[in-house]
């Protein structure tokens, strides 16, 4: 991965609370811990039933729950947060629980956290006033109301009785999700649980940390406690999870795991054939490729990127959690998501790039720009990076990228350094033109400043910003939604991580929609650049495949 992850250290700031009843879905009668033959079983941790039980949890205690309505509801009340070590386990453990709820995943190679549960939420819904210019302020001043009423829980929880760490009282709120590409007054109904902006306080997170190999959970709840007992309960699931051998699925540190080892642990099929999809055809593709080269040609334009999508019908259902698992498995360089506001409604992705982060005041991105395929062996992979190298044609483009960063943060009063050369970053199937970025932020500039001053940059949208968004809403018979927005996670201190949403899908129902993009500048070839998203597909077409979804049909195109 060549992003970093942001420093662990929070603390707290303020937010109204959204607050919402667990779903019918999520309680669920208690059944034996499950086996890699049997991978549906469910064990949750939470409350005790009325009859003192530890047969059937919830994930929240009854006196946390809003009014039977299940609407959400605006509150000021107080949430309080507890934190603490347990047994390095699989993110499988958890989001395998988590079915019916609110989730998460987001991984930086064998760096990762894994989420469940909604305490709270900043949205930013249609129809709000002047939404597309003031999301990224609006989700600054409402994230820090909500950091406000998050307290540390303090108290040390019973826990698991062999051995379990000590508890620590600190508080470090943060939240999850992301931005759409740009608002739009009337999205795609596939997109109908992803407004121009939200994100989730989850009531659950659990983070692994290579340095020294263990998990930290953290557990948030509506009274101190409410979050002991209930981080006491998450303990003794993950340590008795550790102790049958579902431990973190990786390889060695730095390396990915092995698919032997991912698939056993979660059921998936490494060799499963490709799922079969249509999408956007070659000659729509073409037309959209010359409009773009004739507004460039004309001198309005350096560069337009546009995208295509393909639709896939899965002959199975596929968990949004098996697919991510997949992703990351086979992506540990990119940074890899999963963000599930609802049930079945998720969007997944492996990003190569960062937009931003934001650690102690430095701030750092990635101009990513310009593809290549990755050789049959490394002889021909290095030529094949040499060749890119050496592309004048990849080298103006990914440039576009790097001014256009640099002189953003210096218009923010920030000071920037940069690689002097651009340099090949390699991925699992695909090869790019990388160049990496730092600056200093001065006092009063936040990441979410940062973020909205550079998104949409070059390699997303295109250069001049207008002008290509433009020719995109033109070009582009499809709502982008997200794809290609920031998406990420942002602490009480401010610290975070965003990156583009690429190499990305939607779900919504037992529908999966792909996007890919490719940037266009004077001397693109229209079946060059459909070859290089083809690449650009691979790495979700391949999880969906590794997943086990080994029939599909076609439910549309592009």
């Amino acid at each position: 991965m060549r992003t970093s992850w942001p420093g662990s250290a929070m603390s707290r700031s303020r937010a109204r609370i959204s607050l919402r009843r667990p779903t019918a879905g999520s309680r669920m009668r208690r059944r034996s811990w499950p086996t890699a033959a049997s991978r549906t079983s469910r064990f949750r941790p939470g409350s005790r039933s009325s009859t003192g039980s530890r047969g059937r949890w919830t994930t929240s205690d009854s006196r946390s729950r809003p009014a039977r309505s299940g609407k959400p509801f605006m509150s000021t009340a107080r949430l309080y947060e507890i934190r603490g070590d347990v047994a390095p386990v699989s993110p499988c453990v958890l989001l395998d629980r988590s079915a019916g709820r609110p989730r998460g995943f987001w991984a930086a190679g064998d760096r990762w956290v894994a989420h469940t549960g909604l305490m709270g939420k900043v949205s930013i819904r249609h129809g709000d006033a002047d939404v597309a210019r003031s999301r990224f302020g609006s989700v600054q001043e409402e994230s820090r109301r909500l950091f406000s009423r998050v307290l540390p829980a303090g108290g040390r929880p019973e826990g698991p009785a062999n051995g379990r760490p000590r508890v620590s009282a600190d508080c470090r709120p943060r939240i999850f999700g992301g931005f759409a590409f740009w608002p739009r007054r009337k999205p795609d109904p596939v997109w109908s649980s992803f407004p121009p902006a939200l994100f989730h306080l989850p009531e659950v997170e659990l983070e692994h940390r290579p340095a020294d190999g263990r998990c930290s959970l953290v557990v948030r709840g509506r009274t101190p406690d409410d979050a002991e007992r209930h981080w006491g309960r998450w303990a003794e699931l993950l340590e008795r999870a550790a102790a049958s051998g579902h431990g973190v699925v990786r390889g060695v540190a730095g390396s990915p795991p092995t698919g032997d080892a991912v698939a056993g642990f979660r059921g998936l099929a490494p060799s499963a054939p490709p799922a079969r999809v249509l999408g956007t055809d070659r000659a729509t593709w073409g037309r959209m490729v010359w409009q773009a080269l004739s507004k460039i040609g004309a001198g309005d334009a350096e560069k337009i990127v546009l995208a295509r999508i393909l639709e896939v019908a899965p002959a199975q259902s596929l968990e949004p959690a098996d697919l991510v698992i997949a992703l990351w498995e086979e992506n540990h360089g990119s940074y890899v998501f999963l963000f599930e506001p609802a049930p079945g409604e998720a969007i997944v992705g492996a990003a190569p790039e960062t937009i931003a982060t934001l650690v102690n005041g430095v701030a750092k991105a990635t101009a990513v720009a310009g593809s290549v395929r990755v050789g049959a062996d490394s002889v021909e992979t290095a030529q094949l990076a040499q060749d890119l190298l050496d592309s004048a044609k990849d080298r103006a483009e990914q440039d576009f990228v790097v001014r256009d960063v640099v002189a953003r943060l210096r218009r923010l009063g920030c000071r920037v350094q940069r690689d002097v050369e651009p340099h090949v970053l390699a991925l699992a199937r695909i090869q790019h033109l990388e160049t990496k970025i730092a600056a200093e932020v001065p006092p009063g500039i936040s990441l979410l400043n940062i973020l909205e001053s550079l998104h949409p940059n070059p390699a997303v949208c295109g250069i001049p910003r207008d002008v290509a968004r433009s020719v995109l809403t033109d070009s582009e018979d499809f709502d982008r939604g997200w794809y290609a927005g920031p998406v990420g996670f942002l602490d009480s201190e401010g610290k975070g991580i965003f990156v583009p949403a690429l190499r990305s899908a939607v779900r919504r129902g037992e529908h999966w929609r792909l996007f890919a993009g490719a940037g266009i500048v004077a001397g693109s070839d229209p079946a060059l650049e459909w070859e290089e998203t083809e690449l650009k597909f691979r790495p979700v077409l391949s999880a969906i495949a590794r997943a086990g979804a080994t029939e599909s049909t076609a439910v549309g195109t592009g």
